[in-house]
């Protein structure tokens, strides 16, 4: 498989490991997001002094209003962080070097 392909697989092993673990085996309730970022995303939980972060997370990803975060709202959370990254360490380089000429 491409780097690509294992990314997208990893993004779906790591959402269904947390999901279904209370009540919809296909959504994250408050408590399996709030497993999921401790876990997986620890530097951006322990980086945010907001004690409310994830009821604000969870607010801003469901979408349906339904109080759970589906696989669709979940990669939304993913994109968003991984754009914010991007362009984090984009401005951090050197500006004679293109960030994404990087070898992965």
């Amino acid at each position: 498989m491409t780097l690509l392909e294992t990314a997208m697989e990893d993004l779906i092993k790591v959402f269904h490991s947390y999901s279904g673990r209370e009540g919809d085996k296909h959504k994250l309730s408050k408590a399996e997001m709030r497993c999921l970022l401790k876990e997986q995303l620890t530097d951006f939980l322990t980086a945010s002094k907001d004690a409310m972060v994830v009821e604000k997370i969870m607010a801003d990803l469901d979408d349906d209003g339904d109080g759970e975060v589906d696989f669709k709202e979940f990669v939304t959370l993913v994109a968003v962080l991984t754009v914010a990254c991007n362009e984090f360490f984009c401005h951090e380089e050197d500006s004679t070097k293109d960030c994404c000429s990087k070898n992965v």
